[in-house]
């Protein structure tokens, strides 16, 4: 699967939907989104978003979803996007839609909406610099490595180790295969 920005958008609506339609701090919405990502992981073996993951300053981070909150992407790219969100001032992002309901997620698979519930159940109440905190602490997220003031890539392998995935290189093998096929499927369309 390539990065799918409409999915991404919907795993922060549902987070958003979560936290009583408030508009969300988009620190704290990124972590979440790679937390997510790791508990998809450990359940299922795969994360919910196709993309590179980074350590970064204050903690590990989906790399374009991280882009597309922070609006550095070109504007057709936008569109899916802004279907479900929009940016607030003070680092916050909001629904676009105030009758935005997890019904219209449609996206996400049963899995991802079990997955993002978990996450959610466990850390929708942490305050924005406790959760960051939290995702420095190598106890908890072994897989991140501080960059100072740079980025170093997170393997997909080390994440799946560090949450238990037996045999991660088969697992990372088969999810490259299967980005592969899809992008020259995508090709032939």
């Amino acid at each position: 699967m390539s990065y799918n920005p409409r999915k991404a958008a919907q795993t922060i609506a549902f987070f958003a939907l979560k936290n009583g339609r408030v508009a969300l701090d988009m620190l704290k919405a990124i972590k979440l989104v790679y937390l997510a990502d790791r508990e998809s992981i450990s359940r299922y073996g795969f994360p919910i978003q196709s993309e590179t993951r980074v350590s970064m300053e204050h903690g590990p981070v989906n790399s374009t979803t991280y882009n597309y909150l922070k609006g550095e992407v070109r504007d057709h790219e936008k569109a899916p996007w802004l279907e479900f969100l929009e940016s607030v001032e003070n680092n916050r992002v909001s629904l676009s839609r105030r009758d935005l309901s997890i019904s219209d997620l449609d996206e996400l698979s049963e899995a991802d909406l079990t997955a993002l519930e978990a996450i959610w159940d466990e850390f929708g109440s942490y305050q924005t610099w406790d959760l960051v905190d939290w995702t420095h602490d190598p106890k908890n997220l072994p897989e991140w490595e501080d960059p100072g003031k740079s980025s170093k890539v997170i393997p997909l392998r080390r994440i799946m180790q560090n949450v238990g995935v037996t045999n991660p290189q088969a697992h990372v093998d088969r999810l490259q295969d299967e980005k592969r096929m899809n992008a020259l499927f995508d090709r032939l369309v």
